[in-house]
């Protein structure tokens, strides 16, 4: 948030951050060790097996859109899925308040639905529960 008074002559008016919190500048060097273990090709290969357990799931089920590609080279692990009829940020209201599954509604440039991002950590089960519930919506839509 900018500060009230705009009494700097360059782009720091657009940068008051008051106190920083040390743990992300902390963190930096350990998420480096941790991403150099895992190797870019293993994450890389965790992440689309991820997204393509739960879209493969409901790509073909009426009133559901999945609007990423389903060739394997075309995407990775963020995915986007849409109910036919619903709004974006309903849907993914809807997924919070009923399922605890935090997403976020995209309505801009051709792209409606949620944002579906797991991490490497994120489990086949897990996903199951999204695919349960994109289920459920599509046929109460």
């Amino acid at each position: 948030m900018a500060p009230y008074e705009l009494d700097h002559p360059n782009i720091k008016n657009l940068n008051h951050t008051g106190t920083h919190p040390v743990a992300t500048d902390l963190a930096v060097n350990n998420a480096i060790d941790y991403f150099e273990k895992i190797g870019a090709k293993r994450k890389e290969e965790r992440l689309r097996y991820l997204q393509f357990y739960w879209s493969d799931k409901v790509r073909n089920i009426p009133g559901i859109m999945v609007n990423t590609p389903a060739e394997r080279e075309r995407s990775c692990g963020i995915a986007n899925v849409g109910i036919q009829g619903m709004d974006p940020g309903d849907m993914a209201k809807i997924l919070m308040d009923k399922y605890k599954i935090y997403t976020v509604g995209i309505n801009y440039a051709g792209v409606v639905g949620c944002r579906i991002t797991p991490n490497i950590y994120t489990t086949p089960g897990e996903l199951d529960v999204l695919v349960k519930a994109l289920h459920e919506m599509a046929k109460r839509a």
